[in-house]
């Protein structure tokens, strides 16, 4: 393979993969033109550094690792100029709430399904566009806080420095946010694959 046919190959994957990053940077910067902004240095820095790509992980995953640090800069940026938009907190939510018994166990109905083999479930695009779907459709404070750190490997204290919430809130809304993702990913994926 030429080394043009190889840069034409890793352009096309960046386009391709593109509206993702878009979605994941406007979800934490809550900005279209921000969000644009990092996307742009990103694929920028990979282009940049696709030497560097060792291919110990995905093409993909390796430029969503630099889209992390540009959104995180630009979070740092937003804090110092004043237009950061702190988490509202979300305490409440009856969905959640009716899948438990008084004493906190799971209602039979609301158990969770068996998932098989999860490395299987990873390598499937078809999980990947439920998964996608599933974040999108979580209020923006919980997928928020579950992308920061499930997606991003923040601590729960950089969170909570990041976002301006408390300790609490996070490990409630990170709870919240497996719940609403696990019962979508089971509509979505487990029942379409039975």
């Amino acid at each position: 393979m030429t080394s043009t046919s190889t840069d034409d190959d890793r352009h096309r994957r960046l386009a391709a993969v593109r509206p993702r990053l878009v979605a994941f940077a406007r979800l934490h910067l809550r900005d279209a033109a921000q969000a644009e902004d990092a996307v742009q240095e990103a694929l920028v820095a990979a282009i940049e550094k696709q030497d560097a790509f060792a291919g110990r992980s995905g093409y993909e995953t390796w430029v969503f690792g630099i889209l992390k640090y540009k959104i995180l800069d630009a979070m740092r940026t937003q804090k110092r100029h004043g237009k950061w938009q702190p988490l509202d907190e979300e305490m409440e939510d009856e969905a959640i709430d009716r899948q438990f018994q008084r004493n906190g166990r799971w209602l039979e109905s609301a158990r969770p399904g068996n998932w098989g083999e999860p490395e299987a479930a990873f390598e499937n695009e078809r999980f990947w566009q439920v998964f996608d779907a599933c974040m999108i459709g979580l209020p923006d404070n919980l997928a928020r806080v579950f992308s920061l750190r499930e997606l991003m490997g923040l601590s729960t204290d950089d969170i909570c420095h990041e976002v301006g919430i408390k300790e609490n809130n996070c490990w409630v809304m990170l709870h919240r946010a497996r719940l609403r993702l696990r019962a979508c990913i089971e509509r979505g994926w487990l029942e379409e694959s039975a």
